[in-house]
Order: C-alpha cells, then sequence, then structure tokens
C-alpha cells in the first residue's frame, strides 16, 4: 500500500490491541495483563527503523508502563480520554502530517485516532464499528501479534524489513 511508504508515527491502543482485551484481577484486586512477545519485536524493529510509536489508552496501568520501558517506547499516554485530540496535539508537535501517521485499534474511543491519521488500522476482532471505519483489518486477533503483523506490513512497505534476521535489535 502506497501510503505505508509516508508512515513515520504509529499510534497504538493498548487493550484490545497489544492484549486480548480481558483484565485479570487476582483477590487483592492486583491486575495481570498479558503482552504478546511478536507485538513487542515489531515495535522494536520499527523504533530501530526510525519509525515512532506513541502508546495512546483510555486506562491507566502500571503493566502497560512497564511494557513500554521494556519496549523502549517513551511516548505513553494512559488515561487518555479524546484520543483524536491528544493525536493532534501530539502530530503538531512532533511536527508530522497526518498521512505520515497511522493508528491500529479495537473499539469504539479508537475512531476518534482514525479521523486523525493518514491509516486506519483495526485488529480482526475490533468492534464491527471500527472494521468498517478501518482501511486495513488485520488476519489476526488484538493480544495475539495483530501488532506484528502491521509493524511488517510497513516495514515491508517502507523497504526496511530484514532479509537475513534482525540481528541489532534484541527481543521482544
Amino acid at each position: 500500500m502506497k501510503r505505508m511508504e509516508k508512515i513515520r508515527l504509529l499510534f497504538v491502543d493498548v487493550d484490545g490491541v497489544l492484549t486480548d482485551g480481558r483484565i485479570t484481577l487476582d483477590e487483592k484486586g492486583k491486575e495481570s495483563t498479558s503482552f504478546h512477545v511478536k507485538d513487542g519485536l515489531g515495535l522494536k524493529m520499527l523504533l530501530s527503523a526510525g519509525i515512532q510509536v506513541v502508546i495512546l489508552t483510555g486506562r491507566a496501568s502500571a503493566a502497560v508502563a512497564q511494557r513500554a520501558r521494556e519496549l523502549g517506547i517513551a511516548d505513553i499516554y494512559q488515561g487518555s480520554g479524546d484520543k483524536g485530540a491528544l493525536c493532534r496535539q501530539i502530530l503538531r508537535e512532533k511536527g508530522i502530517v497526518r498521512e505520515e501517521a497511522a493508528a491500529i485499534g479495537d473499539d469504539l474511543p479508537d475512531l476518534s485516532m482514525f479521523m486523525e491519521t493518514g491509516l486506519s488500522i483495526a485488529v480482526a476482532d475490533a468492534a464491527e464499528e471500527v472494521r468498517d471505519k478501518a482501511e486495513l483489518v488485520t488476519r489476526s486477533r488484538g493480544g495475539h501479534a495483530a501488532v506484528r503483523e502491521v509493524c511488517e506490513w510497513i516495514l515491508k512497505c517502507q523497504g526496511k524489513w530484514p532479509k537475513n534476521g534482525f540481528t541489532h535489535v534484541s527481543g521482544g
């Protein structure tokens, strides 16, 4: 896809995209969240290729902050009410135009991100309204390497996908 060649920034939702959307609480109310290692490596590969990654989530979670640190993602916004307004602000601050940004989401709050970016992507199990508005839909469900698919698409379209392995990035 021609528009992927221009992507310089990817906005990523968390619940239902980087995770399968489930929140597990133990008897003391401590939250447990699972992330797919392939998504992590894909995001690290994007960052290594000079493509910025911004995590934008409506909920606040210590696990999300920890995962972002592990991946080297500095731009993380938790507890975001209006994701569209935040996308506009971030793009303006970074000097990136709409056509150079993509967003991946799964549920209704993510539609406002779609309106502010040049490329909208839904995970396979996204809400019907989100899939209908998305320009691309992944084969994988959220939390099951859907983000990795998107990272591969972008890197391959930009000629940055490694042909003989990716040796300068460790684990995801």
